[in-house]
């Protein structure tokens, strides 16, 4: 009995740990790309000297966008090993196979991965599009200089 309370634990740790985390990680996605387009709407480039300062300014916590589109998969990997281990674990705790208890285990670990690609995916499109605009202010930067050295 002692056994079912741990693997019961052990499940829910899993399911609250893992996906909690991918949760929280998409979170912070989101809230970073909303900041960083508030940003660079009120941006003003004419109050910058130099180019690098401004690029400091413009690239501020786009990496950690980068990071979490990167590593969600991997969380969401890891989570669906530790289910699969539960499952494996089971099966060898009754000591019989039956197919529709092992199914269903396989489907829940998996349920981790298609979660961190769920997180991955959007991340890096909100990384992609705020780089892209970082690359088109830095350019407009660069044209208003030009103009002014003139």
């Amino acid at each position: 009995m002692q056994a079912d309370n741990l693997l019961t634990y052990a499940e829910e740790a899993l399911d609250y740990g893992v996906m909690g985390l991918l949760v929280l990680m998409s979170v912070v996605t989101l809230w970073l790309f909303i900041e960083r387009m508030m940003f660079y709407k009120s941006l003003r480039t004419e109050d910058y000297d130099h180019r690098d300062n401004l690029e400091m300014d413009l690239t501020d916590n786009i990496a950690i966008i980068s990071a979490i589109g990167a590593n969600a998969p991997y969380v969401g990997l890891l989570g669906t090993v530790f289910g699969i281990m539960l499952t494996f674990y089971t099966m060898g705790d009754v000591g019989a196979v039956d197919a529709k208890q092992i199914m269903t285990g396989l489907a829940l670990a998996l349920k981790a991965t298609a979660m961190g690609l769920v997180v991955a995916i959007p991340a890096i499109v909100a990384y992609t599009i705020a780089l892209r605009k970082v690359e088109r202010i830095l350019t407009k930067y660069d044209v208003d200089q030009d103009q002014k050295a003139k």
